[in-house]
């Protein structure tokens, strides 16, 4: 499998894909071949799940000093957001100034650019969050 399907066939990282237990009906972000709450039950039983997308900021920071491969980006915002759905996802909220984010906000999925290998590598996309 080349690197580029790698990156494509990644749920979690394109989808919000994550998973749902059969039994208690909880869903995972990101996916669990197990369920932490019905525990060895659960094998066999828990089945993909798509997110929604849709949520509000529970915490956020704005990053000044970023790690090397995201200077072009400063300042940025990195959010806990908890989805509708009730599991909680960190990411980087995008598309406005950190002065219009607030804790309570909502937010709602969106699919960009997360990394290039060099000008002329593979670009990597991914979830990040904007304001609704």
């Amino acid at each position: 499998m080349g690197v580029a399907r790698y990156w494509r066939q990644q749920d979690q990282r394109y989808n919000l894909g994550g998973s749902k237990c059969t039994i208690c009906n909880r869903e995972f972000f990101p996916s669990r071949t197990m369920c932490p709450i019905c525990h060895r039950r659960s094998l066999g039983k828990m089945e993909k799940y798509h997110f929604k997308g849709f949520g509000k900021v529970t915490s956020f920071t704005v990053v000044h000093d970023p790690a090397p491969g995201y200077r072009s980006q400063v300042p940025y915002i990195l959010a806990t957001i908890e989805l509708e759905e009730g599991d909680l996802v960190l990411g980087q909220i995008v598309d406005c100034p950190p002065s219009e984010v607030e804790i309570g906000s909502d937010v709602e999925m969106v699919f960009r650019k997360l990394s290039e290998e060099g000008k002329s590598g593979t670009i990597q996309y991914g979830y990040k969050f904007r304001l609704k």
